[in-house]
């Protein structure tokens, strides 16, 4: 399928995009909120749960049915998949032991890596205005960063590495979004989720590498501890948001060009400081 100039630039892929601003928001506060008491992992997975009942009980059926789930492209969905997983562990890493609007700052590199490579892998357009758009953006990254200082931490590394493994994640997404639907899509990322995060609790779920001072390490090595009544309700909270988040940022980079709609997650930095 190829798209005319108005669908490149439809404000359908924007809208999508924002309201998936919206659900990532929420998970990161919660997500901050939650770290003092519970491992990533265990985050990770009971939220997926909570999420890919969302997608099976709401999505699918709005999208019709099952087969919405049916795929020849299993494996590149995978691969998605544990883009994005590499994307969240990264950040969330990150977001143990850095103030929020510091580690959306610096995780919002992301929709620079996207415009570039929309330009190299996709083929997309970028014209000099957005050339220079990435040039500030980028410039405002290492003035977060500030490398070479004492005030550098290596801990601000993550939400890097996390804006690299998403900008891959939305390459992906545009380039197999004219075959593959958007519940398709926001249920296998889940399916990623509930591998890598049930291994990692099988791995460290007894506590056993439990020996780190930093916070970052301390968030990923906790045993897992089972979470309270109101807790499993922000849990649940998770899920609902990480579901729905998935299936509209898919959306916004299935109807849009990549580099059209990365520019408005810029939207979490206001949500991010308030």
């Amino acid at each position: 399928m190829t798209l005319t100039d108005a669908e490149r630039r439809t404000p359908v892929g924007a809208l999508w995009a924002l309201l998936a601003v919206v659900c990532f928001s929420t998970n990161d506060v919660l997500v901050k909120f939650l770290s003092s008491g519970y491992p990533l992992y265990q985050l990770m997975f009971i939220r997926t749960l909570f999420a890919m009942a969302f997608i099976l009980a709401v999505l699918v059926p709005m999208t019709g049915g099952l087969g919405a789930l049916r795929t020849r492209r299993l494996v590149t969905h995978l691969i998605r998949g544990l883009c994005v997983v590499f994307a969240n562990f990264c950040f969330f890493l990150g977001l143990a032991a850095l103030p929020l609007a510091e580690a959306v700052a610096i995780f919002f590199i992301s929709p620079l890596a996207v415009s570039v490579f929309a330009v190299v892998f996709l083929g997309e357009t970028v014209g000099p205005r957005r050339w220079a758009a990435i040039a500030f953006g980028l410039l405002g990254v290492i003035i977060v960063l500030r490398p070479g200082t004492e005030a550098f931490q290596v801990a601000a590394l993550m939400p890097l590495l996390a804006a690299l493994g998403y900008a891959t994640l939305h390459t992906m997404t545009r380039r197999i979004g004219t075959t593959e639907n958007a519940t398709a899509m926001a249920f296998y990322i889940q399916v990623s989720f509930v591998l890598v995060s049930g291994v990692a609790g099988i791995a460290f779920g007894n506590g056993q590498f439990e020996t780190f001072d930093h916070p970052s390490m301390e968030f990923l090595f906790r045993a897992w501890v089972w979470p309270a009544g109101f807790d499993l309700a922000l849990i649940a909270l998770l899920g609902v948001t990480s579901a729905l988040g998935g299936f509209s940022i898919s959306n916004a980079y299935r109807r849009s060009e990549a580099a059209y709609v990365a520019p408005f997650e810029y939207a979490a930095m206001p949500l991010a400081v308030v």
